[in-house]
């Protein structure tokens, strides 16, 4: 019951920071102005996270929980949806993608557990706008460009998609490290922006690995 009771005064608190004797900022707010503060508040947590510091880490998860009752307080002004329907929403979706807990699917490892993940998600998707025919999608576009790379790469071998990298080219950590380093001061040096570059080449290497997989269904 206390902690209904935190989150029923969390949404109240914030109902009236958007009624009309609330705050003048908050009511002046929709969801493209607060976008970027999401994104702000997960960044905020990460360096929490790293810190170790619980105290921090729960102001921080706040701080995130704040933009997501925001966001649910405008959608409910619009009569779109509320709180309540996100936390069902996510709390059915967790049971539906978990069958190895919450039904009778076994599975041996993890790497089982993605595999029915992902096709559990395709089916959802199946037949709507947010389809996923392709392995590779379901990535976030404003991702930055290293951990979209990242991601790519993580999808594609997944998917069994061939990565072809330089013949031996062996590096260890602390060489990589130093060498994706002196390629941003590299493109600092000539003026470019090294995310633009690699943000294209990413993009590049996606439409390729599309091709690729594409030809493999045939």
């Amino acid at each position: 019951m206390k902690r209904r009771a935190a989150i029923d005064d969390l949404l109240k608190v914030m109902a009236k920071l958007r009624s009309p004797i609330g705050c003048p900022w908050d009511r002046e707010q929709d969801h493209q102005t607060l976008r970027w503060h999401a994104v702000e508040e997960v960044y905020e947590l990460l360096d929490a996270i790293e810190s170790e510091d619980d105290q921090e880490l729960a102001e921080e998860l706040g701080d995130l929980l704040l933009q997501v009752v925001f966001h649910c307080q405008l959608a409910n002004e619009r009569g779109a949806f509320n709180f309540e329907k996100v936390a069902r929403h996510i709390t059915d979706k967790l049971i539906r993608r978990h069958p190895h807990v919450f039904g009778d699917l076994k599975v041996k490892d993890v790497d089982q557990v993605w595999a029915n993940w992902e096709k559990i998600k395709r089916a959802e998707k199946h037949g709507t706008r947010h389809a996923r025919p392709s392995a590779l999608d379901g990535i976030p576009k404003h991702l930055p460009a290293l951990l979209r790379a990242e991601k790519l790469a993580k999808k594609a071998k997944r998917a069994k998609i061939e990565i072809k990298i330089r013949p031996n080219r062996k590096l260890s950590r602390q060489q990589l490290g130093k060498e994706l380093l002196e390629l941003a001061l590299y493109a600092q040096t000539r003026g470019w922006s090294a995310e633009e570059l690699l943000r294209v080449q990413a993009a590049k290497q996606e439409r390729e690995w599309r091709k690729a997989e594409a030809r493999a269904r045939q």
